[in-house]
C-alpha cells in the first residue's frame, strides 16, 4: 500500500512583532541631498548564530569614524551627517569671552528622548521602530589660531571645560579628538533625556560655527522573525534651530530648519524543507510488519508510517494538504483502482522545539486537514536551522477492516503537503 508526498516550493512571507536591540550610530561629512540622510539595515538568518535574530546595520560609515575607526569599531559606532545643506552647514558670529549666557557660545542640544516611527513594506505590512539621538559632534571652527587667541595657550585655556574630548556635562566623551589650531573634530555622547551640553569661550572669538555636524543614535528595531519578507521604509523628521529639536544656541544658525532620517529595513527570510532521498514514497505497514496477519490471521490495529524531514525557518508559515482523491471531507483518501474502494488517510505533523502555533503551544502530531484548520500559523521562537521534524501517516482500525475484506487490493494516492509562508 503506497502513497506519495510531494513538497511544493514556498514563497516567503510572515507577520509582525518586535524586539529591542540597542545599536549606537554616529555621523560624517559625507554630503547627501539637503534635508535627508538614509539608514539601511538587513536581516538575513545566520545558520552559525541561530539565536541571534536582529538587524545588521549596512549604512556606509564615514566622517568621524574615518578619523577614529578603531574606536568606532570597538563601540559599534557608525558615522552619518546631519543633512542641513550647504558647506559649511551653519553660519556663526563673533563670541565674547566669558559670555554669561551659554547659548552665546558652544551650545549643543539634541532630541535624546525615544521617539517612535513606523516602517511599511510594499505589501502594506507595518512595524514600529524607536529612535533617540545619542551623540552630537562635527567640526567646530573658531577662525583663528588658538595660540594667538589665548596668547600662547591651547584648547585647555580657550574653553571653560578644556579640550573637547572631555565633554561638558551632561554629555560624556565620545572617544577620539582631531583637528588643528584653527578647528577641532569631536564627538560627544548624549545620555537619554539629557539637556544641553555647553562650554564657554574664555577668550574672544572672531567667529564661531560648525563646518559640518555628525550625530549618533540608538535604534530599537522590531523582531525580524515576526516581519514578512520585504523592504520596509519609513522616515522621521527633526526640527533644527534655536529652541527646536537640534539646538545649536543663538551664536550658530543652521542652513536648514528640517532634517529627515530615512530608514530602509530589508528582511530576507528562510523557509526550507528537506525530505531525505526516497522519502516522497510512503509504504504503510502494521506494527511489526505483516507477519502477525500472515501467520496468525491477526488483524492489524492500524497501518502507519512516520516520515522524518528537516526544516529551516526564520518566518511564519502555514501547512496545507492537496489530495489526488477526496470525498468532500477534510482528509485525503487512498484508493484501490480496480475495485474503486477508498479509505481515509490521516496525516499529522510534529515540528521541532522552537516552533510554536498561534497560541504559543508546541506542535506535536497536529492533524493536517484539507481546509487548513489548526495549521494556519506556525512560527519560530528563534531561527530554526535544519532541525528534524516528522510527518505521521495512518489508516485507522475501521478503515483497515474495510481494506482487508474480500480479495487482495492495492491502495495508492498522491498527497501534496504544502509549507506556505504566505500567511
Amino acid at each position: 500500500m503506497t502513497g506519495q508526498i510531494l513538497k511544493l516550493p514556498s514563497s516567503l512571507k510572515s507577520r509582525f512583532g518586535r524586539f529591542t536591540a540597542a545599536v549606537v550610530f554616529a555621523a560624517s561629512p559625507l554630503w547627501a541631498q539637503a534635508g535627508n540622510v538614509e539608514v539601511t539595515a538587513l536581516f538575513r538568518p545566520d545558520p552559525t548564530n541561530p539565536m541571534v535574530n536582529k538587524f545588521t546595520n549596512t549604512t556606509p560609515s564615514s566622517g568621524y569614524c574615518e578619523h577614529f575607526w578603531a574606536h568606532c569599531q570597538a563601540n559599534n559606532l557608525f558615522s552619518l551627517t546631519l543633512p542641513l545643506g550647504g558647506y559649511p552647514v551653519t553660519s556663526g558670529k563673533p563670541v565674547q569671552a566669558n559670555h554669561p549666557d551659554p547659548r552665546q557660545g558652544a551650545y549643543l542640544k539634541t532630541p535624546s528622548q525615544w521617539r517612535r516611527l513606523s516602517v511599511t513594506n510594499e505589501s502594506g505590512d507595518e512595524a514600529s521602530l524607536e529612535i533617540r539621538i545619542s551623540g552630537i559632534g562635527g567640526r567646530a571652527d573658531h577662525h583663528a589660531d588658538v595660540g594667538e587667541l589665548t596668547g600662547g595657550g591651547g584648547y585647555n585655556q580657550l574653553w571653560s571645560t578644556g579640550r573637547w574630548h572631555a565633554a561638558p556635562a551632561p554629555c560624556v566623551s565620545g572617544g577620539g579628538l582631531n583637528g588643528t589650531s584653527y578647528y577641532v573634530i569631536f564627538m560627544w555622547m548624549v545620555p537619554e533625556n539629557a539637556g544641553a551640553c555647553a562650554t564657554t569661550a574664555l577668550f574672544d572669538l572672531p567667529n564661531f560655527n560648525y563646518r559640518y555636524i555628525f550625530f549618533g543614535y540608538e535604534l530599537r528595531t522590531p523582531n525580524p522573525l515576526k516581519m514578512p519578507t520585504g523592504i520596509y521604509r519609513g522616515s522621521i523628521t527633526y526640527t533644527v534651530g534655536p529652541g527646536l529639536d537640534f539646538d545649536f544656541g543663538d551664536a550658530v544658525l543652521p542652513n536648514d530648519s528640517l532634517a529627515t532620517i530615512d530608514f530602509v529595513l530589508s528582511v530576507e527570510h528562510t523557509l526550507k524543507v528537506e525530505i531525505p532521498p526516497g522519502g516522497h514514497r510512503i509504504e504503510l505497514l502494521p506494527q511489526g510488519g505483516w507477519q502477525a496477519w500472515l501467520q496468525r490471521n491477526r488483524r492489524p490495529e492500524r497501518l502507519f508510517r512516520d516520515q522524518t524531514f528537516s526544516i529551516s525557518s526564520s518566518s511564519r508559515f502555514k501547512m496545507q494538504l492537496e489530495c489526488q482523491y477526496g470525498d468532500g471531507s477534510n482528509t485525503c483518501l487512498i484508493r484501490d483502482p480496480v475495485s474503486g474502494d477508498a479509505v481515509p488517510l490521516n496525516i499529522a505533523v510534529t515540528l521541532p522545539a522552537g516552533m510554536i502555533d498561534a497560541g504559543g503551544q508546541p506542535v506535536n502530531r497536529r492533524p493536517l486537514l484539507r481546509e487548513g484548520t489548526g495549521t494556519e500559523l506556525f512560527e519560530p521562537a528563534y531561527y530554526v536551522d535544519r532541525k528534524p521534524a516528522t510527518l505521521h501517516f495512518e489508516v485507522g482500525r475501521e478503515a483497515v477492516e474495510q481494506m482487508l475484506t474480500g480479495e487482495g487490493k492495492t491502495y495508492t494516492g498522491d498527497v501534496t503537503v504544502i509549507w506556505d509562508s504566505q500567511v
